[in-house]
């Protein structure tokens, strides 16, 4: 028998064994597929960027690690992302930060950027069918330094970055308009204080204003997103964007929210915050991430926290609300492994989640019958659910799982190890 001849045979097993509880495994398969997952492009290049500089500094976050292979250039960062997306089955996008301009070697502030600086990516992502989604680069910058940049008291500093902030807007529609059309621009900044602030207010209320500014004109395409986060290194005891600032601001403003998974208390989940955002918001953006102690950016793993997220968005249903994407950086390992572990761990729990028997629990809820509702949720856990999968890579001309490794180790022979 053929490894093709096993994964379907197991296939048509498992199908029967959902179909027992009303579950049509085919359409699961067809809709997951259909559900785009953004892949971060800041992975493969240790968020270093392509400005000239080293390495990431600034903005209270840290790439760890000095694996050999970092792409070093354009070219070399979308081949390697290029090879990420042959590995993980389903709709792709590509989420890019402005730190990824390319210049042709002149001097061009973030201030300054504009479309063409792009134009690159724009072709690469028309060669590959999929869109792109934008995010200004608040950080790895001499202005960013003082670790505030929006709210900043310095009112010339906060100018500088709203300039920045619209001359991503501008992009971001650009990538719309060539693309699919619609960008997800997804703003975060670093600000705050490493110790105890006396002034709490004074920074958000600048904040306020400069946001106003940024999204005084909205274009057509872009979905703007804001995303808070609870610390970061040296703004341990004060976030000018917090969660609160943030949700007050989308909920006033109509614009969308970004929740990263790991940016929130170690215990905090959050699937239980999206149904009542998409009640107050237009958007909800979604960043996969795990964290882990104090780190929020480790690669997403297929755990319990990952499926309840998953799980969530598919009860929704609302696709053109709630959007997909993943956001770590490793680089004590392998990039192209760290992000195909991700998107393909992403990629399980949205067919995980399409797959559970939502008619028979919504029915049992509906009658009370609680205990046999907390049983069916436990038993469908053990249903063969690597045999759908399995299945779903194949109909995406994907290696299986273990298989897809091998191809890695291939590429790092043939291409990573040259790199010096």
């Amino acid at each position: 028998m053929t490894s093709n001849d096993r994964v379907e045979r197991a296939f048509e097993e498992a199908k029967a064994r959902y179909a027992d509880l009303g579950v049509d495994v085919e359409a699961a398969v067809k809709r997951c597929a259909e559900i785009p997952v953004s892949i971060h492009c800041w992975q493969g290049d240790d968020v270093v960027g392509l400005e000239g500089k080293d390495a990431l500094t600034g903005g209270g976050i840290l790439a760890t690690g000095n694996y050999p292979g970092r792409a070093r250039s354009g070219d070399e960062l979308r081949q390697d992302a290029a090879k990420a997306f042959s590995l993980v089955p389903g709709t792709k996008r590509f989420n890019l930060h402005a730190m990824y301009a390319e210049t042709e070697g002149k001097r061009v502030d973030r201030d300054a950027l504009e479309p063409k600086h792009f134009e690159k990516w724009v072709e690469w992502a028309k060669s590959l069918r999929i869109g792109l989604d934008f995010n200004p680069t608040f950080f790895s910058h001499p202005l960013a330094d003082s670790g505030f940049t929006l709210s900043h008291p310095d009112k010339e500093i906060r100018a500088f970055w709203v300039r920045h902030a619209v001359a991503c807007e501008r992009i971001a529609a650009y990538f719309a308009s060539e693309l699919d059309g619609v960008c997800i621009n997804n703003l975060w900044i670093p600000d705050g204080w490493k110790d105890v602030p006396v002034d709490r207010l004074g920074p958000r209320e600048r904040l306020l204003a400069s946001l106003d500014e940024i999204y005084g004109e909205r274009l057509p395409g872009v979905i703007d997103t804001v995303e808070s986060k609870l610390f970061g290194i040296g703004s341990e005891s004060y976030v000018t964007g917090s969660h609160e600032f943030y949700l007050g601001y989308a909920v006033s403003r109509k614009v969308g929210v970004c929740l990263d998974m790991g940016h929130f208390h170690p215990t905090e989940t959050i699937h239980d915050k999206i149904s009542s955002l998409v009640l107050f918001v237009p958007h909800v953006l979604i960043h996969m991430s795990r964290g882990v102690r104090w780190d929020s950016d480790h690669v997403v793993l297929f755990t319990d926290d990952v499926r309840a997220v998953a799980t969530e968005m598919v009860s929704l249903g609302m696709w053109d609300r709630i959007h997909l994407a993943v956001d770590y950086f490793d680089a004590s390992i392998n990039r192209i492994l760290a992000w195909v572990i991700g998107a393909r761990a992403v990629q399980k729990a949205l067919l995980s989640a399409f797959l559970e028997p939502v008619g028979r629990l919504e029915e049992l809820e509906a009658e009370g019958r609680l205990g046999e509702r907390l049983a069916l949720m436990e038993d469908v856990k053990s249903l063969p659910f690597a045999a759908v999968w399995d299945y779903y890579c194949r109909s995406q001309d994907v290696p299986l799982d273990v298989e897809w490794i091998r191809e890695v180790e291939a590429y790092e022979r043939q291409v990573l190890s040259k790199r010096t």
